[in-house]
């Protein structure tokens, strides 16, 4: 007989409580082999695609596109026994309903035993599953029209076949209209009573556009009325994903550590004619080197004269974490807002090879393929907001560090020369710190070394 299980939303990273459904790579019917990817999903760190747990055939899926779900909440069913010849076990996990006929709902045979939850070391293997220990939320099974259903505290005081037969001969039926979470959100917001509306989809289920009919006589009659109409020049947009969570970590920063900003304004210049030079050697063939690169070298290299600005205030432990490692962080503007992927041990590598690991980094970022583990554990950060033609800012310190760096626009700007006023390549540094960690003294040194590291990068074979 058929062999259901419950495919869960995991935590895919550290303390993820929620993620968005993307994008379904599957649908009802289809057969899955073990770590198939079958979902992509948005977290609060970036969009992941899940792999399943085992072999099967796909029954029902749980969850619409654009539905936000809990981590532990099931997604998807799936017939691990489609050709029924798995053994009956003992298990207690919830075994959903089999197909119906005839559009009723038809119950597992009465003594038949659902599988048992999966152990941890069968999951294991597999992306997005950590040693996290959630308790999955009961999902309300969809039946196709008027059905007759037992409470779950029946349930759990007859028994599962005893349950079968309460459901059945319930003496106080309740007519459950079949509609996802989506649809009947809608169909509140719009004042429609699903009982009263006719499924137009397969198996009597009800869709968007059947609610969209059914309300559309008082929508029209409100839509008349110019002082209730809804928001023509406005839109709402949810807050989720990428852009809550930076929301939420901009916020917890900006009032956890005391922010110091400095400034600082260079002549770049050599730096400029110095890239323009390593660009035409075989080194760097190839290698899209930027005044990002130079500003990663030249902030690995400052971080040892002054250790400070990669240290970390743990409240906690009432301790100051200094890190004998950079994990350096480039703030990426992408389609789903903010993400700030690590460079790991950035201090250990070359120019040729911090510029390879920034564009790779990057274009990921911007692809949304960075994965949640390449966002986590950083020790310093550098935003380039001079990409967009800005001079300058006071950026924000990201939650478990105490100093970034922004990089204004490179511009020609007059600048002094050996008393003389020249054209140059001018831009302007910022750095905001947090003073708890990082004295002014420390901040105006390391500030200062990053600046001339730029202005002459010749410095570097000081240090």
């Amino acid at each position: 007989m058929p062999e259901y299980k419950q495919f869960p939303l995991a935590d895919t990273a550290e303390g993820l409580t929620e993620a968005e459904i993307l994008d379904w790579k599957v649908k009802p019917g289809d057969e899955v082999q073990v770590n198939q990817i079958v979902v992509e999903v948005e977290t609060a760190k970036a969009a992941v695609e899940l792999p399943v747990p085992w072999a099967g055939v796909v029954t029902e899926l749980l969850a619409e596109p654009g539905q936000t779900v809990e981590v532990g909440t099931p997604i998807m069913t799936i017939d691990v026994d489609p050709q029924g010849s798995a053994p009956s076990g003992g298990g207690a996990t919830e075994q959903p309903a089999a197909p119906a006929t005839n559009g009723v709902a038809q119950e597992p045979p009465s003594g038949s035993s659902a599988a048992p939850a999966p152990a941890d070391d069968e999951m294991k293997p597999l992306v997005g599953y950590g040693s996290k220990n959630v308790v999955a939320k009961r999902r309300p099974r969809k039946l196709p029209n008027a059905t007759f259903v037992a409470s779950d505290a029946t349930n759990a005081t007859l028994g599962k076949s005893d349950a079968t037969n309460a459901t059945l001969g319930s003496s106080a039926p309740e007519y459950v209209p079949l509609a996802k979470p989506p649809v009947r959100k809608l169909a509140k917001e719009l004042g429609v009573d699903l009982r009263q509306v006719i499924g137009s989809a397969e198996g009597g289920v009800i869709t968007r556009e059947d609610v969209q009919r059914a309300a559309e006589p008082e929508t029209t009659a409100t839509a008349a009325a110019p002082a209730h109409a809804p928001g023509a020049r406005e839109r709402r947009v949810p807050i989720k994903g990428v852009r809550k969570a930076t929301a939420q970590a901009m916020v917890s920063s900006a009032f956890t550590a005391p922010h110091v900003t400095e400034f600082l304004t260079i002549d770049v210049t050599p730096m400029m004619e110095f890239r323009a030079k390593l660009k035409s050697s075989p080194a760097f063939a190839g290698v899209k080197l930027t005044p990002l690169a130079f500003a990663a070298k030249a902030v690995c290299l400052a971080v040892r004269r002054t250790p400070d600005v990669n240290a970390v205030w743990d409240d906690e432990a009432n301790e100051i974490v200094f890190k004998d490692y950079v994990h350096l962080g480039i703030a990426a503007a992408t389609p789903r807002g903010l993400v700030v992927p690590k460079v790991r041990d950035a201090d250990a590598l070359s120019l040729v090879e911090l510029a390879q690991a920034i564009d790779e980094l990057t274009t990921t970022a911007r692809d949304g393929k960075t994965p949640p583990e390449a966002m986590l554990h950083g020790t310093f950060t550098i935003t380039n907001v001079g990409v967009f033609g800005v001079d300058t800012g006071t950026p924000i310190i990201n939650p478990g560090e105490s100093a970034i760096l922004a990089l204004g626009a490179i511009r020609d700007m007059p600048w002094v020369v050996d008393g003389e006023l020249a054209v140059r390549k001018v831009m302007q540094l910022s750095l905001s710190f947090d003073h708890r960690v990082v004295d002014g003294q420390q901040g105006s040194q390391f500030l200062a070394d990053v600046g001339a590291l730029l202005a002459d990068p010749a410095q570097a074979i000081t240090y």
